[in-house]
């Protein structure tokens, strides 16, 4: 919430529609204009798993649920833990690339699976 006017920096200030209005100066502005220390908020883009811990290359994380694979009859159990992991920027959510016994290479996704 916008708590003072960016102009006369008065505190009696009120929302109207999508606009702030100062009645004091009559300053109106829109709530993206409020303050600079909100255009340098700086977006997190790592990779969590599913209990919100940050993966890196290398870790080895566990399957916390059985998965299908998708196009095969085959599953990856819960509990299957999978070492040295690679992290990658897929475009359908498949974060994390690695290697499993008995299944070869296959992508997961972070919420999937968490931090060993």
């Amino acid at each position: 919430m916008q708590e003072r006017c960016p102009k006369c920096q008065s505190e009696n200030i009120y929302q109207d529609g999508n606009l702030w209005v100062c009645p004091e100066c009559a300053n109106e502005w829109l709530e993206s204009d409020k303050a600079p220390e909100a255009a340098n908020v700086v977006e997190d883009t790592s990779i969590r798993d599913a209990n919100g811990n940050v993966l890196v290359d290398g870790d080895s994380v566990v399957v916390m649920k059985d998965l299908k694979i998708k196009g095969s009859s085959s599953v990856v159990k819960g509990g299957t833990k999978v070492r040295n992991i690679r992290l990658t920027d897929a475009g359908d959510g498949h974060n994390i690339a690695c290697k499993i016994d008995g299944l070869g290479s296959i992508n997961l996704k972070s919420e999937f699976v968490k931090k060993a």
